[in-house]
């Protein structure tokens, strides 16, 4: 295997073990985390009180992963592009199999009202007009392994026709470029303080693009929130990750408090969706995110076997293929 392909799969993995490591504890509070579990140091089964993951197998992974995985097989049929009305076809059909195995993960807000206007016939362009939650930063990923990063505008270009049918906002497509921006830098070989810079730069292109909604600035948000764990003790950078950045599906909040723990764990992807997970909220989303850009970092290689092989068996998953296919979207585009 190439550095280059270790790292798209990296990014991956790295994404689906942040989303399994998150699944029991999302939407718990941090001090009832606590209070479950002590401190979460692998995979856990879905609490039987969990309203959204009750039930689910220790490793199991959730929308994140599988709408990513869906996003990077669009990608690759569509040789490059998204076409927002098949994305929309193919996220209702995800909801409907979900629903159909009485699960209770289901699309976000955002997503669920954009798909619910095209389904009244509203046009893709005008069904996201509105979508600022997180849904979009958490199932970008394949395009930061798709595209190089530079030129700027051509990159953020994709990523805003990846985002349209649910999240054409200021703050939809400013969050989905950092994290795509992050997992681009780090697929060709950048370090942590690279990513960070490609997600704040792409930050702000991102937010001239789209429906402009009242929000901070995902960009300052992101440094603010980076500045605010340094040299922190690590439950102590836990707690002002909870009470300061925020961990809802807000894109201000969840968004910032990925690239924190990002941050806090200098890159290493265990860690990073380890300290994720131990926040609470939509935590699944924040170490998705965390593990993504980690995993580019390090590769797949940096990622425990151990874990690896849980979220295969568990899961079903195998990304080779789609590491492939899309790092041959980069070669294209680069080519």
């Amino acid at each position: 295997m190439n550095d280059q392909h270790d790292r798209a799969l990296g990014a991956l993995y790295g994404l689906a073990m942040g989303d399994a490591l998150g699944m029991p504890t999302q939407i718990m509070s941090r001090r009832s985390i606590v209070a479950r579990f002590g401190t979460v140091t692998g995979f856990e089964p879905g609490p039987a009180d969990n309203p959204v993951s009750a039930g689910m197998p220790a490793g199991s992974v959730t929308d994140d992963t599988d709408q990513a995985v869906i996003v990077g097989r669009l990608l690759t049929e569509g040789n490059g592009r998204v076409d927002p009305l098949t994305l929309a076809q193919e996220l209702l059909e995800w909801e409907r199999v979900m629903k159909a195995k009485g699960s209770f993960d289901l699309l976000g807000p955002s997503t669920k009202a954009a798909l619910e206007a095209v389904s009244r016939g509203v046009p893709p362009e005008e069904a996201g007009k509105s979508g600022a939650t997180n849904g979009a930063a958490m199932r970008i990923t394949p395009v930061g392994i798709a595209f190089p990063d530079t030129p700027l505008e051509s990159f953020v270009d994709r990523v805003a026709a990846a985002c349209q049918v649910t999240h054409d906002t200021t703050l939809g497509i400013s969050s989905a470029a950092a994290v795509a921006a992050a997992v681009s830098r780090g697929v060709v070989g950048g370090n942590l303080e690279d990513a960070l810079a490609a997600a704040v730069t792409a930050a702000r292109a991102g937010a001239e693009r789209g429906h402009w909604v009242y929000g901070p600035s995902i960009a300052a948000r992101i440094e603010w929130a980076v500045e605010l764990v340094r040299g922190l003790p690590e439950e102590r950078a836990l707690d002002r990750i909870s009470d300061l950045v925020g961990t809802s599906v807000a894109s201000q909040e969840s968004i910032p408090a990925a690239f924190a723990v990002l941050a806090l764990a200098d890159g290493e992807p265990w860690r990073a969706c380890l300290l994720a997970a131990n926040l609470g909220g939509d935590c699944d989303t924040v170490g998705a995110i965390a593990g993504a850009v980690a995993g580019s970092l390090g590769g797949a290689s940096a990622l425990p076997a151990d874990a690896l092989a849980t979220l295969r068996s568990v899961n079903g998953l195998d990304l080779e293929p789609l590491a492939t296919s899309l790092l041959a979207l980069r070669a294209a585009a680069a080519g």
